[in-house]
């Protein structure tokens, strides 16, 4: 018995060293200014810009084969984000930009499908098979994908309330792409600011 435990301990030291030279020996490099134009997109991952994902939106954004103002989650200010960032012009957002929302399920009309759960592109529906879903509201984006396929129409969008009464820390200055400025913050918390 010792000795098959010392065997797999031995086989898996020797399988992590190899995995985490592999990591280390062929990582692939991304383009940073990909990963900068991810950052500024909201990750609804809800496909409304044409494509399946914000990653790839980012990608085209990049090649220069898709525009800027694609992306109606994001808004105005993530094409006036954007075009800052790579030096384009800004242009009115396509499609409809609607007010930031969550999906809500009725539990007395849901019948337990399980298609809002295969629409949802975040997980941000959880139940079973003929079991009452719900919304896990801290991961939903309000893509509203889930809305089409329920066959009972029991999922409706609810407007996620503006109200910062309840926020007990002091609000940082924001630029247009939602980061924070540290020359704001080092202002804004210096003495007699």
């Amino acid at each position: 018995m010792l000795a098959a435990v010392l065997v797999i301990s031995s086989l898996s030291a020797v399988f992590g060293l190899i995995l985490g030279y592999s990591a280390v020996r062929f990582r692939v490099e991304s383009d940073p200014v990909v990963e900068q134009i991810d950052n500024m997109l909201p990750q609804t991952q809800c496909g409304q810009c044409g494509f399946p994902g914000c990653r790839p939106y980012a990608e085209a954004i990049a090649e220069g084969t898709a525009d800027i103002n694609l992306c109606p989650p994001g808004g105005n200010n993530t094409v006036l984000a954007l075009a800052d960032l790579l030096g384009r012009d800004a242009k009115p957002v396509e499609g409809d930009v609607k007010e930031k929302a969550r999906a809500v399920i009725d539990e007395n009309t849901c019948i337990g499908c399980t298609l809002c759960l295969q629409a949802c592109p975040v997980d941000a529906i959880v139940g079973a098979p003929k079991q009452l879903h719900t919304v896990v509201e801290a991961q939903c984006t309000g893509c509203e994908l889930c809305i089409s396929p329920c066959p009972v129409d029991c999922i409706q969008m609810e407007p996620i309330p503006r109200d910062l009464s309840s926020w007990k820390w002091p609000l940082p200055l924001e630029r247009p792409d939602g980061r924070v400025r540290l020359a704001d913050l080092a202002q804004q918390s210096a003495p007699g600011a």
